[in-house]
C-alpha cells in the first residue's frame, strides 16, 4: 500500500509512476503536479491534480477526455481497458450486459460522441462506493446527451476527477470515519417515504414518524441522551463532562419537499450523529454539551407552515399555527395529538440563550458554486433575506387580429417587460438575485390578447440594504411599466425575511478547520432559508456547505453528493468542536 508519506518523500519519476493509474493514460498530470509538493493531506493531493488539469489548455483537457474508454465500448469487449477501467466497468456489471443492453450503450455511445467528440465518462463508481447499476449508467447516459456542450464538458471533467479520487483512495487504502456511514445512513432513510416511488416526508405523516425513530435510535446507539420533543424534533445530546457547561447546537430538518433528495437537511443531522459516536467510541467529551437536533418541520409541505420544529427552539412557534388544515381537512393539532405528542407543551420547548454557544448546520449547497468550483466545502457567510411578491396585471382582452399593435392594453406584454426588468436589475449584484417564478395568463386564448396576468416576484440578497434597494426600483419600475402600457396593477407581499449574517469567530474556526484539512478556505453566500435563519434570532450561527453534484440540483430525486465530501465535512467539523471554546 502507497502513503501520503511515501508520495511526498520518493523522486520524481517514482511519484509519477505510483500515480500512472489515476488518471486515464496521462502522466502530464502527476509530472506537473509533482513540484507541488509536499502534499499536508490526501485532500490538497486531490486539490492539486485537479488544479493541474484545470489550469491546462483546452486541447489538453480535451485528449484526457478521450483517453478514457467508452462504457461497454469495443475497447471493453476486446479486453483493452486499463486494470483499472476494467475493474470499475465491472463493478456495474457493464460486463455483463444483455443483448439488448449493449445495443442501447452502443447506439448511445455513437450518438454523444457524434455531438461532443469525446467519449461519455462516469464515475460509475456511485456517490456510496458501490457500483452504480446499468440502468442508473442509461438513465445518466440520456440525460446528459441534452447538456449543452461547454457544460457537458465540464460534467465529464468533474466525473474524471471523480474517479481519480476514487483510485486514489483505493491506492493509499484510505478508511473513512464518516462518509460511508452518513450515505448508509442517507439511504435508509430515503427509503421511508410517504410515496411508495419518490422520497416524500411531510410533517407527522407516518413516514415522518418512521424517520424520526430512526434518528433516535441512531442518536442512542451513538451514546447520546435522545428523545422526541412536543413539535416532533428529535434531540440528542451528548453530555460535557462539566453538568454547568454551555450547549453548541447542531442539527438540519428531516423532512423533505414532495419527490425530493436524500441530503437536503438530513446529512445535518447524520453528520453530527456520526460525530457523537465517533467521540463517545474514544472516550473523548467536548468541553460543552453537544447538542443534535432533527428538526421535524422546515419544508412547508403539509400545512404550508416553515421552521415549525426550530422556532419552537427559538420560542417564537404561534398557536395560531395548530389550528392551519393540510389538504385532507387535518388541523395541525390533530395531527400532533395523534403523532402522540402535546401541543400545550411545545412553549416548553424554547432554549434559554444565556446557555447557548451557537448552532451550526451542515448543508448540502443547493447549488452550483462549490462544484464548479472544484471544492468539497465551503463557508457561508450569510443566509440571504427575501422579499416575495404576487403581482396581478390588468389589460383589455381583445381581438389577436383586428385590434393594432399600437392600441393594445396588453397585459402579458407587460408581464415579459417586467421579466426582464427584474433580470436586468439583479444580474451582476453579487449575491442578489431576482426570480419571477411565476407566470400566469389566465383563461387565455391563441387568438385573445391577455386582459390578465399574475406573477410572482422573489427577490434576495445576503444584504437586507441591497435587497430592499432592489426591491424599490423593481416595484418602481413596474409602476412605470403599467403606466405607460395602460396595465392596472395589484401588488401583495407574500414574503418579508431579513438576511441572517453568520458570526464572524464561527465563520473563522470553520475556515481554520478547512485549512487544517489541507484544502482552501472558501466563502459563499446562502440563498436557500434554513433553519439557522430561525437559530440566529437567540444565538450566533455559522454553516458549512457541502458539494451537491448533478450540477447542484437540489429539491429534486438527482440530488446527490459523494462519501468522500461527506468524509471532509466530517473531518472539518470535528476539528472546529475540537478547537471550539466555550
Amino acid at each position: 500500500m502507497t502513503t501520503l508519506h511515501e508520495l511526498n518523500s520518493c523522486d520524481r519519476g517514482a511519484f509519477v509512476a505510483s500515480l500512472r493509474g489515476i488518471y486515464e493514460h496521462s502522466p502530464w498530470i502527476a509530472e506537473c503536479a509533482c513540484v507541488l509538493r509536499p502534499f499536508a493531506s490526501l485532500a490538497a493531493l486531490k486539490q492539486a491534480l485537479q488544479a493541474v488539469v484545470t489550469l491546462a489548455p483546452r486541447e489538453q483537457q480535451l485528449a484526457l477526455l478521450r483517453a478514457h474508454p467508452e462504457l461497454a465500448g469495443k475497447a471493453a469487449v476486446a479486453g483493452e481497458l486499463t486494470a483499472e477501467s476494467t475493474g470499475e466497468q465491472a463493478a456495474s456489471g457493464l460486463d455483463r450486459c444483455s443483448i439488448d443492453e449493449y445495443a442501447l450503450l452502443q447506439q448511445l455511445n455513437a450518438t454523444y460522441k457524434d455531438k461532443f467528440g469525446f467519449p461519455f465518462i462516469l464515475a460509475v463508481k456511485g456517490p456510496t462506493g458501490k457500483g452504480l447499476t446499468r440502468a442508473a449508467i442509461i438513465e445518466t447516459f440520456a440525460r446528459r446527451l441534452r447538456n449543452q456542450p461547454a457544460d457537458e464538458l465540464a460534467e465529464c471533467l468533474r466525473q474524471v476527477h471523480r474517479i481519480a479520487e476514487i483510485r486514489l483512495n483505493e491506492l493509499l487504502g484510505v478508511q473513512h470515519l464518516f462518509g460511508p456511514q452518513v450515505m448508509a445512513w442517507a439511504e435508509q432513510l430515503g427509503a421511508i417515504s410517504d410515496s411508495p416511488d419518490v422520497l416524500t416526508c411531510a410533517y407527522l405523516t407516518p413516514a415522518h414518524q418512521r424517520t424520526a425513530a430512526q434518528l433516535l435510535q441512531w442518536m442512542r446507539e451513538a451514546g447520546m441522551d435522545a428523545h422526541i420533543d412536543a413539535v416532533g424534533n428529535v434531540v440528542g445530546r451528548y453530555a460535557a463532562a462539566q453538568p454547568e457547561a454551555k450547549t453548541l447546537l447542531t442539527g438540519s430538518h428531516y423532512d423533505t419537499v414532495r419527490n425530493g433528495g436524500k441530503y437536503d437537511g438530513r446529512l445535518g443531522i447524520l453528520l453530527p450523529i456520526a460525530l457523537a459516536r465517533h467521540l463517545a467510541q474514544r472516550g473523548e467529551r467536548l468541553p460543552f454539551h453537544l447538542e443534535v437536533i432533527g428538526f421535524a418541520e422546515e419544508e412547508g409541505v403539509r400545512f404550508r407552515s416553515t421552521f415549525l420544529g426550530s422556532s419552537a427552539v427559538t420560542g417564537r412557534f404561534s398557536p395560531i399555527l395548530l389550528e392551519q388544515h393540510d389538504s385532507e381537512g387535518v388541523s395541525m393539532r390533530e395531527a400532533l395529538v395523534a403523532a402522540g405528542h402535546d401541543p400545550a407543551a411545545i412553549a416548553g420547548i424554547a432554549r434559554d440563550p444565556a446557555a447557548l454557544l451557537g448552532f451550526v448546520e451542515v448543508h448540502i449547497e443547493q447549488g452550483p458554486v462549490l462544484l464548479e468550483r472544484g471544492l468539497p466545502v465551503g463557508v457561508v457567510t450569510a443566509i440571504a433575506g427575501s422579499s416575495r411578491y404576487l403581482v396581478e396585471l390588468g389589460g383589455v382582452a381583445s381581438h389577436a387580429g383586428t385590434t393594432p399593435m399600437g392600441m393594445r392594453r396588453d397585459a402579458a406584454a407587460a408581464a415579459a417587460e417586467i421579466v426582464l426588468l427584474v433580470e436586468a436589475r439583479c444580474a451582476g449584484r453579487g449575491s442578489l438575485v431576482g426570480t419571477v417564478g411565476q407566470l400566469e395568463v389566465p383563461s387565455g386564448s391563441v387568438n385573445v390578447i391577455p386582459g390578465q396576468c399574475r406573477l410572482s416576484l422573489d427577490i434576495r440578497a445576503a444584504s437586507d440594504e441591497d435587497r430592499l434597494a432592489a426591491v424599490d426600483e423593481i416595484l418602481a419600475g413596474i409602476s412605470a411599466i403599467c403606466a405607460r402600457r395602460g396595465i392596472d396593477e395589484k401588488l401583495w407581499k407574500l414574503v418579508q425575511a431579513d438576511a441572517a449574517p453568520c458570526a464572524p469567530r464561527l465563520m473563522e474556526r470553520l475556515g481554520q478547520a478547512i485549512e487544517a484539512s489541507g484544502l482552501p478556505r472558501y466563502d459563499l453566500c446562502s440563498g436557500a432559508g434554513h433553519d439557522a435563519m430561525q437559530m440566529a434570532q437567540i444565538t450566533d450561527v455559522a454553516m458549512l456547505f457541502t458539494r451537491c453534484g448533478n450540477g447542484g440540483i437540489s429539491h429534486n430525486p438527482l440530488e446527490t453528493m459523494t462519501a468522500d465530501d461527506a468524509e471532509i465535512a466530517g473531518q472539518v467539523l470535528l476539528a472546529f468542536l475540537r478547537e471550539l471554546s466555550p
